[in-house]
């Protein structure tokens, strides 16, 4: 069994300690529940910007935040490290890798994973940031590929190390290729005078006719002018069919010859074994308007592994922080509403917008009922995002970051923590 002190508080177990566990865990604190928030790590990171600890401008402790600092003013919350391994409704328990534990209710806050859409060679091949170990990776994969770039002589190999091909131009995809080209263009060239930058190529795959799809039809194309006033080479209908390691083809013939291949061209829920079957065609937990997992009324899944349908959102709702977050507080008051048997109330999402970053000066917003870019749009991205960052010192952090990046048009994190090369034999040759 889990070491966890009996309570005579009905038990909330909360599997997942991204935007939805941490949201329904903060509303609970002192509320009349034990609380035991389980997570494979010990820190909520804030995703929105992972893509810039890839490309050197935050470092990774800027933007997470440790799960036990979150709970530590509440009366009766525990946080446990684990992996979970199963759960078990029929007895009402969790199993993981430390222990069992029971639950009274349970919510289910496990997030995304990435989708490859059944690829195994891109799957093995490709690079992702989900984690921040990954966007560690990531961030050491790229420097490498411009040390190795030195080393040899053979120019298509050469070529291929300093090719970025990004898969995917959602949020993610353009912010990531947006810090790329200003890195090619501001710093490479003084950290590498005796390497030809302008090999140096971004590529952005896209398999529909624009990008950043989700948004307005007017952010969407000024974001494409953004990333090609950049020099980002952009790709639409363009579906890639595999990745080799070295090669990246694609369904119309084209193909990149590169050592640096980055996915985010979707995502899927990430459910764990045990659940029944109630999975849509994104492997997410269906749930009705009160986030119950259907059959249930116990147990509640949250967030991107949440599939709630309605006639507005006949898809789902979309996989971002904020869907996540309201549920997540609207399920601590309908749980206090459990207990005292009164009637739940059904979640209304409250769509705020949407925004991304093409670089500096350049980003795209989305409201209800106004849709802008440019310098006032990348204002507005910064401020919203350092307000949504956990804790003071991260937000102090990550300003001073943006400060000091902006005057000085500089990334300090471009330092290779732990090398890393994936699944490939690259040797320069020697000269």
């Amino acid at each position: 069994m889990m070491n966890i002190p009996d309570s005579s508080n009905p038990r909330v177990v909360i599997i997942g300690g991204g935007f939805a566990g941490v949201a329904i865990a903060q509303k609970l604190k002192n509320k009349a529940f034990q609380v035991v928030l389980l997570d494979k790590h010990n820190y909520h990171n804030f995703q929105p910007l992972m893509y810039q600890v890839a490309t050197g401008g935050l470092e990774s402790g800027s933007i997470a935040y440790p799960m036990r600092k979150i709970i530590k003013e509440h009366r009766e919350a525990f946080f446990r490290m684990t992996l979970v391994e199963q759960i078990d409704t029929e007895n009402k328990k969790v199993i993981t890798d430390i222990g069992t534990i029971y639950y009274d209710y349970l919510v289910i806050a496990t997030g995304s994973t990435n989708n490859y859409f059944g690829n195994k060679e891109i799957e093995k091949n490709s690079m992702v940031m989900k984690t921040i170990p990954e966007a560690l990776n990531l961030r050491s994969l790229i420097l490498e590929n411009f040390e190795l770039a030195l080393q040899t002589n053979d120019m298509n190999e050469r070529k291929a190390l300093m090719n970025f091909v990004i898969v995917g131009a959602g949020p993610t995809g353009v912010e990531l290729a947006g810090a790329l080209a200003e890195m090619k263009n501001a710093v490479f060239p003084k950290d590498y005078p005796d390497l030809d930058i302008s090999m140096m190529e971004i590529n952005l795959v896209q398999g529909s006719d624009n990008i950043l799809d989700a948004m307005s039809k007017k952010s969407s194309k000024a974001a494409e002018k953004f990333l090609k006033d950049l020099g980002v080479k952009i790709h639409l209908k363009t579906i890639v069919t595999n990745y080799d390691g070295k090669k990246i083809e694609t369904k119309g013939g084209l193909s990149f010859d590169t050592h640096a291949v980055i996915w985010s061209a979707g995502v899927k829920g990430a459910p764990i074994e045990g659940m029944p079957q109630t999975l849509d065609r994104a492997s997410r937990i269906r749930v009705n308007e009160f986030n119950q997992v259907e059959g249930f009324t116990d147990v509640f899944a949250l967030g991107d592994v949440a599939a709630m349908y309605g006639e507005k959102y006949q898809y789902g709702h979309p996989m971002m922080a904020q869907p996540a977050i309201q549920q997540g507080n609207l399920l601590a008051e309908n749980l206090e509403r459990l207990t005292k048997k009164q009637s739940l109330k059904k979640f209304i999402y409250n769509d705020k917008g949407s925004m991304a970053t093409i670089g500096r000066n350049k980003a795209v917003v989305d409201l209800p009922k106004l849709h802008f870019n440019g310098v006032f749009a990348w204002f507005v991205w910064m401020f919203v995002h350092l307000f949504s960052l956990i804790g003071f010192k991260n937000k102090t952090l990550v300003f001073w970051s943006w400060v000091y990046n902006y005057f000085v048009f500089d990334r300090e994190s471009r330092v290779i923590i732990r090398p890393y090369r994936k699944n490939r034999d690259i040797k320069p040759q020697d000269n």
